[in-house]
């Protein structure tokens, strides 16, 4: 019987870590993300290759600045939520041109809608908001310090 008990607890508790190895490894983020989404036939830049370290450890920017899941105006994400990617969400790559009488589409709906205008919303509108804050910083700002052009071989 003792022995039948100690294999029971002996199972639970490997089960226990195997969970927690589990979950740890969830939530474990790459030091760098390629900026790729399904909502482009064809991407007309380089990709953006984000690094989270640089922007999370070395700028101290919160992971809810850029993760969130707006509810009634409010960004309720928070660290150790699920982090999906922003196609999920912006659906479309971007929004048609509009044509001369037609009214223009509200910025806040090309935001919701249109990944193009999400992602430049909230990447370069922190970077244009840094570099006024501080000059003299090197924050890119330009297209192609984000997009590099592929190297010539």
């Amino acid at each position: 019987m003792k022995k039948r008990s100690l294999l029971v607890l002996g199972v639970a508790a490997l089960s226990v870590v195997f969970l927690f190895a589990l979950v740890y490894a969830a939530q474990k983020v790459p030091d760098n993300v390629l900026m790729d989404s399904k909502v482009y036939k064809k991407h007309k830049k380089a990709l953006v290759n984000l690094s989270h370290k640089k922007h999370n450890v070395d700028y101290k920017i919160g992971c809810a600045d850029c993760h969130h899941l707006y509810k009634d105006g409010k960004n309720m994400w928070k660290e150790g939520d699920e982090v999906q990617k922003c196609d999920a969400c912006h659906t479309e790559a971007k929004a048609p041109k509009v044509k001369k009488g037609e009214p223009k589409i509200p910025k806040k709906e090309k935001i919701k809608k249109y990944h193009y205008s999400a992602i430049h919303e909230n990447c370069v509108g922190c970077h244009k908001d840094l570099k006024k804050a501080d000059k003299e910083k090197p924050v890119p700002t330009k297209c192609t310090e984000c997009h590099p052009k592929p190297e010539k071989k």
